[in-house]
């Protein structure tokens, strides 16, 4: 799983976390039924407070894409089996613009001078 966060970005860790994990259960990288890492070890492996990941999987236990289990961890409560690839980098793109200021408009023009 390969999650980003930006300590230099104004939008807070646990929303970028969120909106990550959240991307790569919509795209289909992480399915239904699969267990997110446990708390602790996604905190140390992106150098976050367990804290704010806790936050980011209670956001999404909300959104109701994921299950707490006191102490076996979340699961992906979700089917979202028939998104393909080009659907999760389209999502992967408009977090990452999201998270860097790229508003729609300003995105889309990038996307037309790509096919130039």
């Amino acid at each position: 799983m390969l999650i980003h966060v930006d300590p230099t970005l104004p939008t807070p860790l646990f929303v970028q976390l969120a909106a990550g994990l959240r991307a790569s259960i919509v795209d289909g990288r992480i399915g239904y039924g699969e267990r997110l890492p446990a708390a602790q070890r996604l905190a140390d492996d992106l150098d976050l407070n367990v804290n704010t990941v806790l936050r980011a999987y209670r956001v999404l236990r909300d959104e109701r894409l994921i299950e707490l289990h006191p102490g076996r961890g979340a699961v992906v409560v979700v089917r979202l089996g028939h998104h393909t690839a080009l659907a999760g980098a389209i999502h992967d793109l408009v977090d990452e613009a999201k998270l860097n200021g790229i508003g729609e408009a300003a995105l889309v023009e990038l996307i037309r001078a790509a096919y130039r």
